[in-house]
């Protein structure tokens, strides 16, 4: 039998590759190609899905801001981003999990002292977080960095308010002499990712949970130490199994103890119920 384009094309794109003088951009295009290809052949995808396809890429393209990054929505949404962490963090059984980064990640996080009020007034139960940053060894890690970021008690983040981004829910704050921290945030609600975009549109046609457990996100940093992005999550949320981004470690799971209006640990008096959360985190040495 005479070969077909269809049988002789993968070949000739890869062939296509030769001249490129970056190996490691070479090797991904090349790999793919070739798998990209084999999903066409597979599903023998036809003229009017291709350009379905195509509109839905462009769809998403224009749902991304400088606040909302559909792209990556996606690739929580199809677990891409877990397995991306998978391979390149891989647990250590002395060590703090990773966690994916999420859509509304902001890099210029306000500094904030030890301690702060980081809800800026948002609303949600009180929660006060403290815990230890320390090395796998329990030695404890002065100066290092949280950079704290959540959405409020009503499961929203700051950047999806209407309106000028008036940021709340995030700060970063350093640990003390002896690797600890403390800060006030709202006990995180369980909500669902957007789903006004294409990635709704997707997860509707799949029947998926749109839902997310209840988390704090973190990224814990310090000179000489891996840097891990995180999330600290509700341990008795009911999605905890069944988070739509295949995020959740049952390592990163913290109770969150509730407390009767009175003192709470800063020495602020409390006047609505509160809660609080301990949770320790270790880091490894950077290689």
């Amino acid at each position: 039998m005479n070969p077909t384009v269809e049988t002789t094309l993968t070949q000739t794109v890869l062939e296509r590759f030769a001249g490129c003088p970056d190996a490691r951009f070479k090797t991904i295009m090349n790999s793919l190609v070739t798998h990209l290809h084999a999903f066409v052949r597979d599903v023998r995808l036809t003229d009017d899905e291709w350009m379905q396809a195509i509109q839905y890429l462009t769809a998403v393209g224009k749902k991304c801001t400088d606040t909302r990054q559909e792209f990556i929505l996606h690739s929580d949404l199809l677990g891409v981003s877990s397995l991306v962490l998978e391979i390149n963090h891989p647990p250590h059984a002395a060590s703090l999990e990773s966690a994916v980064l999420g859509p509304f990640y902001l890099e210029d996080a306000p500094a904030r002292p030890l301690g702060a009020d980081l809800t800026d007034g948002m609303p949600g139960e009180p929660a006060f977080y403290s815990g230890c940053v320390t090395d796998t060894a329990g030695r404890p890690i002065a100066g290092a960095t949280l950079d704290i970021w959540s959405a409020d008690g009503a499961g929203f983040y700051d950047v999806q308010l209407p309106g000028p981004l008036v940021k709340r829910g995030r700060g970063k704050i350093m640990t003390d002499a002896d690797g600890r921290y403390w800060f006030r945030s709202v006990k995180p609600a369980d909500y669902p990712v957007p789903t006004d975009g294409p990635g709704g549109v997707m997860l509707q046609k799949l029947g998926r949970t749109p839902d997310r457990p209840g988390h704090l996100h973190l990224i814990v940093a310090a000179p000489g130490y891996t840097a891990v992005v995180t999330q600290i999550f509700v341990a008795d949320s009911k999605f905890l199994d069944n988070d739509a981004v295949f995020g959740v470690k049952k390592s990163l799971a913290a109770k969150f103890e509730r407390h009767a209006p009175g003192r709470a640990p800063n020495g602020e008096q409390m006047n609505v119920p509160y809660c609080t959360v301990q949770f320790d985190m270790r880091l490894l040495a950077a290689a």
